[in-house]
């Protein structure tokens, strides 16, 4: 299965109890070897400088209107990735890009 940066997923996102499960549509970000580095999709409106509001969403693929968080990143294995729902639409992602460079810095 090919997966490439800026998809829309369907993942199964390990809880920190290591036992159980919850699928959940994610944003692949970047992709490094067998592993992906991906942002947490959801229906809630956005909360934060660091969540974007996808104005495309039907047109890429998800089912509801949807907020990517760019403050809650997991990296998973590839093999977690479910199903392929869409890809990102060029403004959106635009939009992603210019808040990723204007929020995320590391601290220390």
């Amino acid at each position: 299965m090919t997966i490439e940066a800026g998809e829309f997923w369907v993942a199964k996102i390990p809880f920190t109890n290591g036992i159980s499960t919850k699928k959940r549509p994610v944003l692949v970000l970047w992709c490094d070897g067998e592993d992906v580095v991906v942002a947490v999709v959801t229906s809630a409106s956005p909360r934060s400088p660091t969540d974007v509001l996808i104005q495309d969403w039907s047109i890429s693929g998800l089912r509801v209107p949807s907020t990517v968080r760019l403050s809650r990143l997991d990296c998973l294995e590839k093999s977690l990735l479910l199903t392929k729902i869409g890809r990102v639409s060029q403004g959106d992602a635009q939009t992603i890009k210019k808040i990723w460079s204007l929020y995320i810095r590391l601290e220390f």
